[in-house]
């Protein structure tokens, strides 16, 4: 009679705890995310000069500056500005074989396989279970009128379930969703450098191989040089110390040769490993400028744009958003944990008995765990949670100024380069026409060799400057490509 009435005061206590657990199902703990609000500028560079400062407004013609377009859609990969059907190649292999871009993905894998984990916890978890054996109990356990040796057989089912009133597992589980966003923006941003990277090695080898070609004619031209001094030597219209200077020049050009040799090598060889390959193994031919179309009209994000595209500013926002979760999960630490258990299990001596009356058992279980005293840990637990949100919004402000502050590079970089473009050009063509004018004069007997070799050295450095402002601008063009975040619609 006893147990009946304690029987009777539990169902309504259980009831009552089960309807108050079912009203704060709907209670998550922590802070809810949302993506930061920014003082976001209308622009990426100021609209007035710093004192000193060179004016904004490139001063070189219109060949030689490219037209940046905020706000414009480019609905293509944006290497494909280019115009290069030898650089699209090159990007397809390096999309498909490259190692780091492959690891950046399995890591994506595994992260959405974890968010899985997490989110199965949400569901009852169901274990079956079957056992038999054989079984003897001594005498002194159960007395002189123990069991005598028997054999059993069990089979049934259990059920297991955490009720998350609190959120905690909703935390854990928006935690692991937030660090999925966060490597699958990894991998967007390793796609970019890695896109970033063979485009700049390709335009490297290419300008390398501009300039090698250069450098050839110039010693071609000495070589000249040398013969015409010879003649005159031999003439006797100039003394063999113009022989011997216009060796010297020779000699020195030649050693302009060797370095570019070997800066074309070592990015070769960072090519060949970008597409997966090793040196050795790697065999293509090489890509040239004049294959590769400088682009004139360049799109750019606007800042609100920007933010909401870049890679490492999305990774750094995930990275915010896992750590607003996590103080979720340290804040349902603090409440109590309940847990519901069941089991039905159908047991018998034979097998012939399962499933016949007196063969089954079950059992319903209710446990709540309240933390009561643990020295301060978990407290201390939410606390460092919170530092860690506090740090991952620093860190998330401070990635994107600096992605402002690489637009604002690549942008004044490409103004300074047209400018530099324009510059060479103009030098080069001076530094032509005075080298004919000095040769005519050597020839005539009307100057000496001096101021034909200090024309020839102006006229290589202009065409050796105009290649490198040439392949600086190629090479801005992707920085500012990259910094915008690659723009695809």
């Amino acid at each position: 009679m006893i147990n009946r009435a304690q029987d009777r005061l539990r169902a309504p206590a259980l009831g009552a705890a089960l309807v108050f657990s079912a009203m704060l199902g709907g209670c998550v703990a922590g802070p809810s995310f949302h993506r930061p609000h920014l003082l976001l500028p209308t622009r990426y560079r100021p609209t007035g000069e710093a004192a000193g400062a060179a004016p904004r407004k490139s001063s070189a013609p219109d060949r030689y500056r490219q037209r940046i377009e905020h706000g414009a859609r480019q609905r293509a990969p944006w290497w494909t500005l280019f115009h290069s059907p030898q650089l699209d190649a090159l990007m397809r292999q390096a999309l498909a074989d490259n190692h780091d871009l492959a690891a950046a993905r399995a890591a994506v894998a595994q992260a959405r396989e974890l968010v899985a984990v997490q989110a199965a916890g949400r569901y009852p978890q169901v274990m079956g279970d079957a056992s038999g054996g054989r079984q003897k109990y001594g005498a002194n356990f159960l007395g002189p009128d123990a069991f005598p040796p028997f054999s059993y057989v069990a089979f049934g089912a259990s059920v297991s379930y955490r009720l998350d009133y609190i959120g905690a597992l909703a935390r854990t589980v928006e935690e692991r969703q937030a660090l999925l966003q966060y490597q699958r923006s990894e991998s967007g941003a390793t796609r970019l450098i890695l896109t970033g990277e063979v485009a700049s090695q390709a335009i490297v080898i290419a300008a390398t191989h501009a300039q090698i070609h250069a450098v050839k004619g110039l010693l071609a031209e000495d070589r000249a040089n040398l013969d015409l001094v010879r003649a005159a030597v031999a003439a006797g219209s100039v003394p063999r110390l113009d022989e011997l200077t216009a060796r010297t020049q020779l000699a020195s050009d030649q050693t302009l040769l060797p370095p570019l040799y070997q800066q074309l090598a070592i990015a070769r060889h960072a090519l060949a490993v970008l597409l997966g390959r090793s040196p050795a193994a790697w065999s293509q031919p090489d890509p040239t400028l004049a294959e590769i179309t400088l682009p004139r009209h360049v799109p750019l994000r606007v800042p609100s744009e920007l933010v909401r595209r870049r890679p490492d500013i999305l990774a750094a926002q995930a990275q915010l958003h896992a750590a607003t979760a996590a103080v979720g999960v340290a804040t349902a630490n603090l409440y109590p944990r309940i847990d519901l258990t069941g089991s039905l299990t159908e047991a018998a001596l034979r097998p012939g008995n399962l499933f016949g009356p007196g063969s089954l058992a079950w059992s319903l279980i209710g446990g709540v765990t309240e933390p009561l005293f643990d020295g301060g840990r978990l407290r201390a637990e939410r606390r460092a949670a919170l530092d860690v949100l506090n740090e991952r919004a620093q860190a998330y402000q401070q990635v994107v100024l600096v992605a402002f502050r690489q637009v604002s590079d690549a942008l004044d970089a490409l103004r300074y380069d047209a400018d530099l473009v324009a510059a060479q050009a103009h030098a080069r063509a001076l530094s032509r026409t005075r080298l004919l004018l000095e040769r005519e004069s050597y020839r005539a007997g009307n100057s000496g060799l001096l101021p034909v070799l200090d024309a020839e050295r102006q006229r290589e450095r202009a065409d050796l400057g105009l290649l490198r402002a040439e392949e600086h601008q190629y090479l801005d063009t992707i920085r500012l490509l990259l910094a915008s975040g690659g723009p695809v619609a």
